[in-house]
């Protein structure tokens, strides 16, 4: 007799745990099918964000910064280090432990949650029937009321640049490198690209980054990002916008062939990453019976609550539209799991914050200048530099910039772009008062504790009308 369940989630990265420890505690008897093989070569949880992606590189990320202060910042504190030393399995070793850590624990809670996870892969057969093929055993059919699709996404290969998982890698195999290499190519100046390019630059490597826009990071806004560009290409980042990429011919060293506005070009490398995007990962998801509607770029067809065409069943995170961010897809997994309860269930998509986790980070809300004169919205922008932040200046981060944007009549905030320090965590400020349709001059009466880096979010919301206290307006 097939197993029966309230709630089975096919897929336990972010937007899939999320949704199953939700359905829990609302009372149902919920089941996770999912099959990722971690570090270790064993099953884990957490999917891509927690083994391979969001979490290791952030641990990573944050052991090439310290190197980098250690050798280039300290001294103007009046630290004085005689040599630094490079240790990268170290790094590799703390980076697996972070991971460990973080995915045991999503394990405890789902034993506490008392959530079953069923170890292999899933495939939707239809309304209530989820094929369940263990990673050892037969395959049998479990029974759920309802059921959430969660499978998140993979890196987009390209022919022109095979994958041999040694010399070329994608965004998972750069998280492995046991050492520093000496010229390090990047496909992709993109969110990942920048990441992975940041940590190995830090830690040495000479590296270029192969972008085949020609403009720098298209979705953020064109004064942040000419700033981010600036700063980038100061650390040393050769960033080469308009090179297309053709082919790699791996000799003694790797040769990246490309063309950009001068023609034919070319760079060698000892290592190349190839970071040009991800895909939703959907392939065998369902059964050709199960009529599932999926489009030609492999995105699972929701309405705006996730709803598949298929009664009873959703989809969340990276394989429905939207942007593949893990916090998105964690809302939605809630959403579905409250809704499927009969309760209150929204995701507000014109309030999910974005954030590159570079040096210096960069983070945004809500729409972009170019995007307003584009529609031909009418709107008000302030901006305020990290120069003149106190903070900034102590902690020898000064910059960057805060830049706020307001509807020209109303004044409701229509977007907030951060380029600096912690601005991952400066841009919650902006997310809850866009949520609560909050205005530029709401946001410059809050009292913000000084000397703080949020004086900055205060400065330019002030200075939307041109009343900002440490600026010439």
């Amino acid at each position: 007799m097939a197993k029966q369940y309230d709630v089975v989630v096919i897929g336990a990265g972010p937007a899939g745990y999320h949704a199953a420890i939700r359905a829990a505690q609302n009372g149902f008897k919920t089941a996770v099918i999912d099959g990722f093989i971690g570090a270790e070569g064993k099953p884990a949880l957490g999917g891509t964000c927690l083994n391979v992606g969001c979490i290791p590189s952030k641990a990573l990320l944050e052991s090439s910064e310290q190197y980098h202060k250690a050798q280039h910042d300290l001294a103007a504190h009046g630290i004085l280090i005689d040599q630094v030393g490079l240790d990268v399995p170290a790094m590799i070793e703390r980076k697996a432990k972070v991971v460990k850590g973080l995915t045991g624990g999503i394990a405890q809670l789902f034993k506490a949650n008392k959530i079953e996870w069923l170890q292999g892969h899933g495939k939707l057969l239809g309304s209530g029937e989820v094929e369940f093929a263990p990673i050892k055993g037969k395959a049998e059919v479990v029974k759920a009321k309802h059921i959430i699709l969660a499978t998140g996404s993979k890196p987009i290969e390209i022919d022109a640049a095979p994958l041999d998982g040694e010399r070329i890698v994608d965004s998972t195999g750069a998280l492995e490198f046991q050492d520093v290499p000496k010229r390090l190519g990047v496909i992709g100046a993109g969110v990942i690209g920048l990441e992975m390019g940041s940590v190995w630059s830090r830690l040495g490597a000479k590296v270029v980054l192969l972008e085949a826009q020609d403009s720098f990071l298209a979705p953020v806004d064109a004064q942040c990002s000419r700033d981010a560009y600036r700063q980038f290409t100061k650390q040393g980042l050769d960033i080469r916008l308009g090179a297309r990429v053709t082919s790699v011919n791996a000799g003694k060293n790797l040769s990246v062939h490309y063309e950009d506005k001068d023609g034919k070009q070319s760079v060698q490398v000892d290592k190349l990453i190839v970071a040009v995007g991800r895909r939703p990962q959907t392939d065998g998801l369902a059964a050709d019976e199960a009529n599932l509607l999926i489009d030609e770029r492999g995105f699972v067809h929701v309405d705006e609550q996730c709803r598949t065409n298929i009664p009873g069943v959703y989809a969340v995170g990276d394989v429905v539209r939207g942007p593949m961010l893990a916090h998105k897809g964690m809302e939605e997994g809630i959403m579905v799991a409250d809704l499927i309860a009969d309760k209150y269930g929204h995701v507000n998509y014109d309030s999910v914050p974005w954030v590159i986790y570079t040096h210096p980070e960069i983070a945004w809300v809500g729409k972009t200048e170019q995007a307003l004169k584009a529609a031909g919205v009418p709107y008000k922008a302030g901006s305020f530099s990290f120069a003149a932040n106190g903070r900034a200046l102590a902690m020898d981060q000064s910059g960057g910039l805060v830049k706020v944007i307001a509807h020209a009549e109303t004044d409701r905030l229509l977007g907030v772009h951060i380029v600096g320090p912690m601005a991952s965590e400066l841009i919650a400020e902006a997310v809850v008062t866009m949520e609560f349709g909050g205005s530029a001059e709401d946001l410059g009466r809050i009292i913000h504790a000084h000397p703080t880096l949020s004086e900055s979010v205060h400065e330019a919301a002030l200075s939307v009308h041109k009343q900002a206290i440490h600026k010439a307006n």
